[in-house]
């Protein structure tokens, strides 16, 4: 899909859910929450095309597949978690998307703790012992 398209669309839709607004607001929101559950399925085979080459990076590098696999869950957690903080943002529920901004942040960094492990393990093996000798 072109971003031309994508972006015609989503100005098109602001425009009209800023005309509903003034008419019903819930009609306005769920107008745009359409508009960007539609947009997001418009890129689900751009987002495919960057998993496979992400896989196949990782598989030319012999990469373990467990890191690669959760780098990819945590990409995935940082633009779910993004896309709903967004909608509640413009339902004006500022306090709610900040809250899913926090959870997906805190998910992130504990799916992050056993690649940060494995990056620190290999560090240490990797440095000539210090000390005696």
């Amino acid at each position: 899909m072109d971003i031309l398209q994508i972006v015609g669309l989503g100005l098109a839709v602001t425009f009209l859910a800023l005309i509903l607004k003034e008419k019903n607001q819930v009609f306005a929101l769920i107008v745009s929450l359409v508009a960007g559950v539609f947009i997001l399925l418009m890129m689900v085979d751009q987002i495919r095309l960057v998993m496979d080459m992400l896989n196949n990076m990782a598989q030319n590098a012999h990469l373990n597949n467990v890191y690669v696999a959760t780098i990819l869950k945590i990409i995935g957690i940082a633009y779910i978690s993004e896309f709903g903080a967004q909608i509640a943002k413009d339902a004006g529920q500022n306090s709610i998307a900040g809250k899913i901004e926090l959870a997906g942040k805190l998910i992130i960094l504990v799916m992050a703790i056993p690649i940060l492990t494995a990056i620190v393990d290999t560090v240490m093996h990797l440095m000539p012992q210090m000390g005696g000798g």
